[in-house]
């Protein structure tokens, strides 16, 4: 099968290239998915230019992508929830990383069903943000009526995040740039706040919750504009202590400036390493299907553009997600 490689770490146009290898085989609580499109993220580009080299150890030539729609064609003898045929839609766990390819091989725990009412590109575009999303809004129990400042609004993660919040009852701010004001507007937003002309923390505050997906000084920041007693939830910003943990890490110690800032609001601070989920993947096919959730896509390109998908992500100019299309891979 042809899938897309990191040959090795630097440029993109230089380190990804289209290699032959062989079909995963399955064991029994695996499936076999034959892809019909993958979603281009962040982590991806962000792997392959090398920042990560010291939180994930990869051996080179390796697949690159997580999120996944496509139509079983194999399943283990363990698995019951699925049979040949099914569309179904996943973001893989790491060993499993992999998915810019013909198939990919995943064990059937962190599947689930695609929603019937989208595209296979649309649903590609739904695993890790969606995820991501609901496990930081989770963590600090996001509920009716909560004040909830969403960093980056015309991101993926961002764009989920406003409906998801929505969805719970909450009262929304999110900041993003002029060009995408009415965008995101249209996403549920109840203010928007154009930060280039606008100060996000003259607009924003006395919060139940920040959502921060941009890190540094935007961490600290946050405590600024939460009250006393609130939340500032990050995908980005440094570790918690129960993360550090999970990560192996032994006697971690949240930064003296971070740990001075949450005694002065006696806040809740959590970080999420997001982590593949077949039931709530359930819980996003359902919001999608009764349009709680709507996909946001920016770009579908082939998979013989790939890399510039890639390279296009990497600009930072994507309104929703990049998606790349394996349903006519080859005819050309």
């Amino acid at each position: 099968m042809k899938v897309l490689q990191i040959t090795k770490y630097g440029d993109i146009k230089d380190s990804l290239k289209i290699a032959e290898v062989d079909t995963p085989k399955i064991s029994g609580s695996e499936i076999l998915i034959a892809v019909k499109a993958a979603a281009a993220n962040p982590i991806d580009y962000k792997i392959v230019q090398g920042h990560l080299k010291d939180l994930l150890q990869l051996d080179l030539p390796t697949g690159i992508g997580y999120d996944v729609s496509g139509e079983v064609v194999k399943i283990g003898n363990e698995v019951q929830d699925f049979k040949v045929g099914d569309e179904v839609f996943s973001r893989v766990p790491q060993e499993y990383m992999g998915t810019v390819a013909e198939f990919v091989a995943v064990d059937s725990k962190v599947v689930a069903h695609k929603p019937e009412n989208v595209t296979f590109e649309k649903a590609a575009s739904l695993p890790l943000t969606g995820l991501t999303a609901i496990q930081a809004l989770e963590k600090v129990g996001l509920k009716e009526g909560d004040r909830v400042l969403i960093h980056a609004g015309s991101g993926g993660v961002g764009s989920f995040a406003i409906q998801y919040a929505k969805a719970k009852g909450a009262i929304v701010y999110t900041t993003t740039s002029s060009t995408n004001l009415d965008w995101v507007k249209a996403l549920g937003s109840d203010r928007v706040i154009d930060y280039k002309n606008e100060d996000y923390k003259e607009v924003a505050n006395n919060l139940d919750v920040v959502f921060d997906t941009l890190g540094n000084d935007y961490t600290h920041e946050a405590f600024d504009i939460i009250k006393e007693g609130g939340s500032v939830t990050t995908i980005v910003g440094p570790l918690d202590a129960e993360s550090a943990k999970q990560m192996g890490i032994e006697n971690y110690e949240l930064p003296e400036k971070l740990t001075k800032l949450i005694q002065e609001k006696s806040a809740n601070y959590k970080y999420t390493w997001m982590q593949p989920n077949g039931e709530q993947l359930k819980e996003i096919k359902a919001m999608v299907e009764d349009r709680t959730i709507r996909p946001t896509i920016d770009l579908v390109y082939s998979f013989q553009n790939a890399v510039k998908a890639y390279e296009y992500l990497a600009t930072g100019r994507a309104q929703g997600k990049i998606i790349i299309s394996l349903a006519e891979t080859f005819d050309n």
